[in-house]
């Protein structure tokens, strides 16, 4: 019997429990919907409700990770399975103003864009087949004149430098430094070579992002150890 009792007791330490709890905003109080809150051990994820309440499986030493856009992670360690975890979340300052920048380069292309419909080039250079039949000197000008192949060009760049921004705001060295250990020249190399690509960024939320990025960087790690 005392045996038994031996090797069972472990097992009954190790039961799971449904773990709850709030999140909040740590300045205002103000309660958290729709954060990602995750068991790192078991790899479960559940949404907070609109009043930020939230209940997951757990057991005792289990590691909660805690994201929402806009809000720097938190991490805690389970180590009771009577009191509600209360989550006190940080704004991310640094997200909002690589947020701001892109919207601002944005706003400055706009007007670039604006520009060249005042000069005359209302369809930047790609006259649609029916302003042939309808408006045929529109039509010639949008395809031969200086100003439509100079928006012509702008429009490719601007294409090209919005999608850029746009990774810019998921994968970029503060949200790298925040989610591996990764410095210096490490860090640089990773950023080259594992920058995603616009087709695989486009439709990311941050919880996306963060999670190729922590996975990105084990895989870039374990390569560097192998050297």
């Amino acid at each position: 019997m005392l045996l038994f009792l031996g090797s069972t007791a472990p097992g009954f330490a190790q039961q799971g429990f449904i773990l709850r709890g709030v999140i909040k905003e740590k300045e205002s109080g103000s309660r958290i919907a729709e954060a990602q809150v995750m068991n790192q051990r078991t790899g479960l994820s559940v949404s907070s409700s609109s009043l930020g309440l939230f209940q997951i499986s757990a057991t005792l030493g289990d590691t909660i990770l805690v994201m929402k856009s806009g809000f720097s992670d938190f991490t805690a360690a389970v180590n009771t399975s009577k009191e509600d975890m209360i989550i006190l979340m940080d704004r991310d300052r640094t997200l909002k103003q690589v947020d701001i920048f892109g919207q601002s380069k944005k706003s400055e292309l706009n007007d670039i864009k604006r520009d060249f419909k005042n000069k005359g080039s209302f369809h930047q250079g790609k006259p649609p087949f029916l302003s042939f039949l309808f408006t045929p000197l529109t039509a010639v000008y949008e395809l031969f004149g200086r100003t439509p192949k100079n928006a012509r060009r702008f429009g490719r760049y601007y294409e090209t430098e919005m999608e850029q921004t746009l990774i810019d705001g998921l994968f970029n060295e503060s949200l790298i430094q925040s989610n591996s250990d990764l410095k210096g020249a490490e860090l640089e190399k990773f950023m080259l070579d594992y920058r995603p690509e616009y087709e695989k960024a486009k439709n990311w939320t941050q919880y996306d992002a963060i999670k190729y990025i922590r996975d990105s960087s084990k895989k870039y790690t374990d390569t560097l150890g192998k050297k």
